[in-house]
């Protein structure tokens, strides 16, 4: 048995290949891309225990901007399935919980390293397939950040263990850091690649034990993250991937008595029904289960007189429309002085008529398709609603087609109204609202934006007065989780900007720190004394 106190790596985020035309790193992915999608129809499994489990019903998995391709099917479960995938993390819990951190952290910088490398190409090309990123969109997500996750976790991972408490002559105190005791129950988007896998990977980097049910549409990414743990060495049964309706899902997990955890990242109105489901069971349960969730968002830019006109052009159209908008972080809604916008307009107009938009596979194209038709009835739902109010005026996109993709223009909606609705709903798409305010009303405005959103997961300021600076910072204290100066809404880099909010956006845990791991552990308090009394008395009875 080993008795070193180890060094793990010292964790640097990973470089984001540029992708450039005619590069080897850009041909060898857009290779891996077609490869991929003329492959015959794949069949991927559920997997228990270490076994691949099929299912008589599939579910197709179709590129939502080529809705007409088939990449293959998934085999949907049902309630014994849930059971299996329960029975088998706890049958792996003790072997997992004893397995020394060591040999814990040796497992994930090796899955960082195996993605860096062979499995790359793999997961960014997936991530592009059926989630419709683009070239950069899924280089920083799928590879990058998620390598991010797994060597920035080992390091938060030895920081927690190495945190002591103090002791006094005579005796010795010590904390272990034990792991939850049942299973963790992860639900994962479909938007992030590497959130899907760090929800998993987080609990299981701190001894857990974990059933995941990875969004319907992301399964096929899910697959090459369920073999890049095999390859990595995750032993059989710690991590079970199972593919079931959420409700079927729930129903076992929340009534189980072993439950001990929810990692989610999700709708707001999902995760309060599932809090609530675990409230109405708190009895049943051996333990207090964590709960660990990451929701919805109205993300807004706020926009200072002395704001540079350009650099808030450009923070509208790179937050609000990468990614088709589908971020939790995404620019949403805009505040803007009406002695800027003028010039605003008319370089944020220009900018957002200029994207291309199509598939992934064509490089030149800024944006792609939203995920599915549900998606794509909700978001064009809202621009048809718009395009009937009195107080608000579309000034760029404004159009859909799910012919051949679920394909929406970038739409930005003007409105008088700073309550107009999707100055106040989340969309979850290329939909921007911009309210004009008057110039010398800053301070009103911010009370504004404060009390409009039931969320606040992320903001920005965009301002040259260091005085407006201190101020919005201050008035919006509880507006944001992840608040940018000068700066679009999103881009959190692990490490760099933990990520979470509060308010309706969840319970503010930040992933990218070692707030996060500190939810999958149990502390025990361990008090040793060296030489016990042999006598009840106290020296104040004499």
């Amino acid at each position: 048995m080993s008795n070193a106190f180890f060094k793990t790596p010292i964790a640097i985020n990973e470089p984001v290949k540029a992708y450039a035309p005619g590069s080897a790193e850009r041909n060898s992915l857009m290779q891996t891309y077609q490869d991929m999608r003329s492959q015959a129809p794949i069949d991927i499994p559920m997997y228990i225990g270490g076994k691949e489990v099929r299912t008589n019903t599939k579910k197709a998995m179709n590129p939502p901007h080529d809705h007409a391709h088939l990449l293959g099917h998934y085999n949907l479960g049902d309630a014994s399935h849930v059971s299996d995938a329960i029975e088998s993390a706890l049958s792996a819990k003790k072997a997992w919980a004893e397995l020394p951190w060591e040999e814990r952290a040796a497992i994930f910088l090796k899955a960082a390293d195996l993605l860096a490398g062979p499995f790359r190409n793999r997961l960014n090309a997936a991530t592009m397939l059926a989630q419709s990123k683009n070239v950069m969109q899924a280089e920083i997500d799928a590879a990058c950040e998620l390598i991010d996750f797994f060597r920035f976790n080992v390091q938060y991972m030895t920081q927690i263990y190495k945190e002591q408490p103090e002791s006094l002559p005579g005796m010795w105190n010590r904390l272990e850091y034990r792991p939850l005791e049942g299973f963790v129950f992860a639900m994962t988007p479909f938007n992030f690649t590497s959130i899907a896998a760090n929800l998993c990977a987080a609990p299981a980097m701190m001894g857990n034990v974990v059933v995941w049910k990875p969004a319907g549409t992301q399964v096929y990414s899910a697959q090459v993250i369920m073999e890049l743990f095999k390859a990595a060495g995750v032993p059989d049964g710690v991590i079970n991937m199972i593919t079931v309706d959420g409700p079927v899902a729930g129903d076992i997990v929340f009534k189980h008595r072993d439950f001990a955890g929810l990692h989610f990242t999700g709708s707001t109105g999902v995760f309060r029904h599932l809090w609530k489901e675990i409230g109405q069971n708190l009895e049943n349960y051996r333990s207090y289960p964590r709960i660990v969730g990451e929701t919805g968002g109205k993300d807004f830019i706020m926009v200072h007189r002395s704001a540079n006109a350009a650099e808030v052009a450009t923070a509208m159209s790179r937050g609000a429309f990468e990614f088709q908008g589908q971020k939790c972080s995404a620019a949403s809604r805009v505040y803007v002085p009406s002695n800027i916008w003028p010039e605003v307009k008319r370089i944020f107009v220009e900018q957002v008529n200029s994207f291309k938009m199509g598939s992934p596979e064509d490089t030149s194209n800024f944006m792609n398709a939203v995920i599915d038709v549900r998606a794509f009835d909700k978001i064009s739902g809202f621009i048809d609603y718009c395009k009937g109010q009195s107080d608000a005026e579309i000034i760029t996109g404004g159009s859909y087609d799910k012919s051949k993709g679920y394909f929406i223009e970038p739409t930005t909606v003007v409105t008088s109204n700073p309550k107009f609705r999707t100055m106040c709903e989340e969309i979850f798409g290329p939909v921007l609202t911009v309210f004009i305010y008057d110039e010398n009303q800053f301070e009103e405005t911010l009370e504004i934006l404060d009390s409009t959103s039931e969320y606040a997961l992320t903001g920005s300021i965009m301002s040259n007065d260091r005085y407006a600076i201190q101020l919005a910072t201050k008035k919006l204290v509880h507006a944001a989780g992840n608040f940018y100066i000068n700066d679009k809404p999103t881009g959190a880099v692990v490490g760099q900007q933990p990520f979470g909010g509060a308010r309706g956006s969840g319970t503010n845990d930040k992933a990218g720190a070692a707030m996060n791991l500190l939810r999958w552990t149990s502390a025990r308090t361990i008090k040793e004394t060296f030489v016990p009394p042999t006598d009840y008395k106290y020296p104040f009875l004499g």
